[in-house]
């Protein structure tokens, strides 16, 4: 699908299948030859594979109405389908879900029926609401750190979970936090050193790496110190620090193993569960039967859909040309700043 944003409108009209989808419209396209009186169909619905491919086609089609046939997205008639990313089976039953998050919401419910956390020999079980509010939060980091590693080692990451009040604000505080970071690693692996940026005028602290002889450096920024991600970590941190001790154990109805870690119990949990369960991802709306592909997204009367509207012009406007547009730099701004500031993506 063509990058409308980009295109010139000669190429647009040239692209075989925005003609083709002008054609089914009805209405044309271009200053002087759209007629929305013209249109045939009522609701538009964007129907793309639920997986990031298909997000992406999506965006593109986004883009595509509201630049070149806005009158469709301000009288109402763009819709986005949804269908599902998975399908979980137990026994007979079978159920669909949308996404990666409905999916692990759907596998902790399940986890978590008649669960029951034992937090070291001779402590009161921890299990329903308690263990729950356990399980998400420690969920939402694995989220935060996940996404993160992209910027940071995951061993880093983790390390930060368990400090709870990092500042690289001056002198003093980077170097309190070189040394708490420090202790939290191995010192055979990592090493951490205090920086001052002279451009910034602010400190940051040098991760230095050392694997198998290849030295890999990341640096921890004070911006990051200051977003809901590492706030998610600390807190999580906080709620499981000293809570495993000797003789802990997790159990569900009959079964139960020793753990040594909440992410053993949390692991062991899920492991249970995944046993029982058959998923099958759907890696495109093309891998469902005609059957599966009505019942789930194009039957009338069960289906889902997502109205497009524009809240805000100008705001639209802007992201649309930050996101779609040639400009490289305002595009990788937009995104390290939104990156470092946005709190739990994946939930």
């Amino acid at each position: 699908m063509l990058n409308v944003e980009k295109a010139r409108f000669d190429k647009l009209i040239s692209s075989e299948q925005i003609v083709t989808l002008i054609t089914a419209l009805g209405t044309g396209i271009g200053a002087n030859d759209f007629n929305i009186e013209k249109l045939r169909y009522h609701r538009i619905i964007i129907m793309t594979d639920a997986d990031v491919d298909g997000a992406h086609i999506r965006t593109l089609l986004l883009t595509l109405f509201y630049r070149q046939l806005p009158e469709l997205v301000e009288r109402g008639h763009i819709y986005i389908a949804q269908p599902p990313l998975y399908k979980v089976k137990s026994g007979k039953r079978e159920q669909y879900l949308k996404d990666e998050h409905a999916l692990k919401e759907f596998l902790l419910s399940q986890a978590l029926s008649d669960a029951a956390l034992v937090p070291a020999e001779g402590a009161g079980p921890i299990m329903g609401e308690a263990l729950e509010n356990l399980a998400r939060e420690y969920f939402l980091s694995e989220a935060v750190i996940d996404r993160l590693s992209r910027i940071l080692p995951e061993e880093v990451l983790h390390a930060l979970m368990h400090i709870p009040s990092l500042s690289l604000a001056d002198s003093t505080q980077a170097m309190m936090a070189e040394a708490a970071l420090a202790a939290q690693l191995d010192g055979g692996v990592y090493s951490v050193e205090t920086e001052f940026v002279p451009e910034t005028e602010a400190h940051r602290l040098k991760i230095i790496r050392n694997l198998h002889g290849n030295v890999i450096v990341n640096f921890l920024e004070e911006d990051l110190l200051e977003t809901g991600d590492y706030a998610q970590l600390a807190k999580t941190g906080e709620m499981l620090r000293g809570l495993i001790g000797n003789g802990a154990s997790i159990g569900r109805g009959e079964k139960a193993a020793g753990v040594q870690s909440f992410k053993e119990a949390m692991d062991w949990l899920l492991g249970e569960v995944k046993r029982t369960l058959g998923v099958q991802r759907y890696k495109g709306l093309g891998e469902m039967n005609p059957e599966q592909l009505w019942e789930t997204t194009m039957d009338p009367k069960v289906r889902r859909l997502m109205k497009v509207r524009i809240e805000d012009a100008i705001s639209a406007d802007q992201i649309f040309t930050t996101l779609m547009g040639d400009d490289v730099e305002p595009r990788r701004a937009f995104i390290e700043t939104n990156a470092l500031g946005v709190r739990n993506l994946d939930v």
